[in-house]
């Protein structure tokens, strides 16, 4: 049908292989985090999160995950943007502005994201990134 769109969509298998490699990489640095997984509308998928994560991180997570999702950009840079002065972003709302959520693309299109939490920003990032990570070829 003409007026129908073909959507590509995340599985269940893919957030698995996403978390695993990202819950790999944390263990490997000693770092407890907990890990989300959400479809390109901001879904949930998949969620787990490490033992003695503080439970904190189990929304903040999946809040990333969602903000990269619906923003369609790695929430990195809204972080920057709003350090740059952007300081409207802040009125922004449903939006989390940390390092640690990144977008999945196919074919150039949000298919989903990961969102991490549980350590600094910036070591949550380079988990959510490891997590991508396991889905390139």
């Amino acid at each position: 049908m003409a007026h129908l769109r073909q959507l590509s969509a995340l599985t269940l298998d893919a957030a698995k292989a996403m978390a695993a490699a990202a819950e790999a990489h944390a263990v490997a640095q000693g770092w407890t985090v907990a890990v989300a997984v959400v479809d390109a509308a901001g879904g949930l998928i998949l969620f787990h999160s490490l033992d003695d994560t503080q439970a904190a991180s189990q929304d903040i997570a999946i809040r990333k995950a969602r903000t990269a999702a619906r923003f369609k950009r790695p929430t990195k840079a809204l972080e920057d943007a709003i350090a740059g002065g952007r300081h409207a972003l802040l009125s922004v709302p449903g939006m989390l502005a940390l390092d640690g959520g990144v977008p999945v693309l196919a074919g150039g299109k949000v298919v989903g994201a990961i969102g991490v939490s549980g350590m600094q920003s910036s070591q949550d990032g380079e988990v959510a990134r490891a997590g991508v990570a396991a889905l390139q070829p």
